[in-house]
């Protein structure tokens, strides 16, 4: 059984990778729409657009999983964010090559917080621990 505080705290951090992952629908949105890139004549999406999407969605399954008491949940939480992390490295190794201002400004500003969130789920006690006390 949890705390009330450590259930606070999970719904804080599964609202924050909510919003990363919103964050990553809408601009997964922008580069499949050609809204940030330009359309693309082939009919192809543009590069960003689907790992955009692939982030998005497993943050959020993260978000739900952290959001939940499951047993597994701060493990899931963590391997979303990590991916997460992962991902917007790569990404922003590719805007660094020439990619768009907002693209850039857009993993500046988001890859922080996905550090952030990442240690704000490490300082959550492990599945099962309802204290700092192991009985």
């Amino acid at each position: 059984m949890q705390t009330r505080t450590t259930t606070r705290r999970r719904r804080r951090i599964a609202g924050l990778m909510g919003l990363e992952a919103l964050s990553l629908a809408v601009f997964s949105t922008l580069h499949f729409s050609g809204a940030i890139h330009g359309a693309s004549t082939t009919g192809a999406a543009p590069a960003a657009a689907v790992p955009e999407a692939v982030i998005c969605v497993v943050l959020a399954a993260g978000a739900v999983s952290m959001r939940s008491a499951r047993a597994r949940s701060r493990r899931d939480a963590l391997a979303a964010t990590g991916f997460a992390i992962l991902g917007f490295v790569v990404g922003l190794t590719s805007t660094l090559n020439g990619g768009p201002v907002i693209d850039l400004a857009y993993h500046l500003t988001v890859l922080p917080l996905l550090v952030a969130t990442l240690f704000a789920v490490l300082g959550t006690p492990p599945d099962g621990v309802t204290s700092g006390r192991r009985r």
